[in-house]
């Protein structure tokens, strides 16, 4: 069965990780996406933590690969007329514009939305930025850690009590999350060219996703301007939505209702007597002694591993989950189960894992459609296909604008 997105042609110019992983999704889903290298390539090439194996794919690339798998390379040194002139003549015939160029440098290749769209009228263009195009600081340039986790007040959100330091996200968290929200905006933008044939601009930012993403918290702090209480273990509402260690060093975390699940927690784990006591009679009074009560929990499950603890509380139907590692999820059955760790053949290197995009279809194919490709491994055909002659894809190449 054909992929959802197999008619589309995505022309992309970006680096490092947010708008690419928008790239790999929209590939994912069936979209020949045509990435726009410089002549050096993508300066995320080469940058990732090598796999910690031996043989033919010890020194692949693997996270530039999961977010530019399936798509078609072609060099272009665009700071050249001659080279922005190609990016155009490329975009007349494509359905979606993704870049992550500050406005500035679109003006300056003749890559904006209207000099684009006057030759393609359909075309949807979306943008990728820090901090976004209008306001004071638009010209700023931005990664996942500044604009999305420090800007957005996500980092100090976090923070372990008033005293505690920032904490420092994981790779890319940010870059993917903004990636979705810029593939929602692109599909949504493509039904309506589709309706009215006239094309879109869209755009999003690390900054704006970030500040989505705490929407919950920003519901009420927009209004009243009031910071947030940052929590410590010992200073959260109510024991049964906390996290805990066990008797083999590894955590759980539970979420439960404060009054329904408390006793069930306290016979669960044998600690009947709690239920007696004085200090901890109401939600209120547990409230207050949060810090007693997160130690007499934390004994009582030191006392087995967090799998044998897991089996009583799925027998009570506790809602709780293990705080896996990494390397726990990527073996996880629930995870297998899912997919989430598809298989990709490459064709010098062979088989490896990689991530699965979060969407699946029944009965559709969707998924990698492939490895990521080579700096301008695929120049000559997609010029051939834009309809550039020999002789001018000769001239090009000569004259150094093509690799």
């Amino acid at each position: 069965m054909t992929a959802p997105l197999d008619d589309v042609t995505v022309i992309e110019i970006d680096n490092w990780m947010a708008a690419p992983s928008a790239g790999a999704i929209l590939s994912d889903l069936g979209a020949d996406v045509i990435k726009v290298e410089p002549l050096t390539g993508d300066a995320m090439r080469g940058l990732g933590r090598p796999a910690k194996i031996e043989g033919d794919l010890g020194d692949y690339d693997f996270q530039f690969d999961v977010d530019n798998r399936g798509k078609r390379s072609i060099a272009v040194a665009l700071d050249t007329p001659e080279g922005a002139g190609v990016v155009r003549r490329l975009c007349r015939g494509a359905d979606v514009f993704l870049c992550n160029l500050l406005t500035r440098r679109q003006a300056r290749f003749g890559l904006d939305p209207d000099t684009l769209r006057a030759e393609n009228p359909k075309l949807v263009h979306a943008t990728l930025t820090g901090y976004g195009t209008e306001g004071p600081e638009a010209w700023r340039p931005g990664y996942d850690v500044t604009a999305f986790f420090g800007r957005s007040g996500l980092y100090d959100s976090q923070r372990e009590g008033d005293d505690g330091e920032v904490p420092m996200a994981r790779p890319a968290q940010g870059d993917h999350t903004t990636g979705l929200a810029l593939v929602g905006a692109i599909l949504a933008a493509l039904r309506l060219a589709e309706r009215s044939g006239e094309g879109q601009t869209v755009e999003t930012s690390l900054f704006e996703t970030a500040v989505w993403t705490q929407a919950t918290d920003y519901s009420a702090t927009a209004v009243d301007r009031a910071p947030v209480r940052r929590r410590s273990r010992q200073q959260m509402i109510i024991p049964t939505a906390n996290r805990y260690p066990c008797g083999d060093g590894k955590w759980l975390v539970m979420n439960m209702p404060a009054d329904s699940a408390w006793p069930k927690l306290c016979r669960a784990i044998g600690l009947e007597h709690l239920l007696e006591d004085e200090r901890f009679e109401t939600k209120k009074d547990r409230f207050q002694n949060m810090a007693t009560i997160v130690d007499a929990i934390d004994m009582a499950l030191s006392a087995k591993s967090r799998d044998e603890w897991g089996e009583i509380f799925d027998d009570q139907n506790f809602i709780w989950g293990p705080v896996l590692a990494l390397h726990e999820v990527a073996e996880d059955t629930q995870a297998e189960a899912l997919g989430l760790f598809p298989t990709i053949e490459h064709p010098e290197h062979g088989e490896y894992r990689s991530v699965s995009i979060p969407m699946r279809f029944r009965d559709v194919d969707v998924g990698p459609r492939g490895p990521s490709p080579k700096v301008g491994e695929h120049s000559r055909e997609i010029l051939i296909e834009a309809g550039f002659t020999p002789e001018e894809i000769s001239d090009l190449e000569a004259g150094g604008m093509v690799s």
